[in-house]
């Protein structure tokens, strides 16, 4: 019989060991900027699929890498973007304004 603090770890591992195992993605997702909040170093993306991490198209926020990143980034520029999983969140690595 597992003791309460046993079955506690045995239920956390369960449930952040699949955030664990996610891939990372160096696949560039083609996406239209909706929104550039330089003060957060965030970015909101209309996205097409990111097939490495299963992910259907949405629009979601990213936080940036690089608050350098949002320089040339406006609302309703087309882009290729670079994004990873790190810490529990997306971070966009690289961004290009496309034609």
């Amino acid at each position: 019989m597992l003791t309460s603090q046993a079955r506690r770890w045995v239920f956390l591992s369960l449930v952040f060991l699949p955030f664990a195992s996610w891939p990372q993605s160096d696949e560039s997702v083609l996406g239209e900027i909706r929104k550039v909040d330089r003060d957060n170093r965030k970015i909101t993306i209309k996205h097409g699929d990111i097939k490495s991490f299963d992910m259907p198209a949405m629009t979601m926020v990213f936080t940036v890498t690089d608050p350098v990143l949002l320089d040339a980034a406006k609302p309703g520029d087309k882009v290729r973007f670079v994004v990873v999983r790190e810490g529990g969140k997306f971070v966009v690595t690289a961004i290009e304004v496309t034609p």
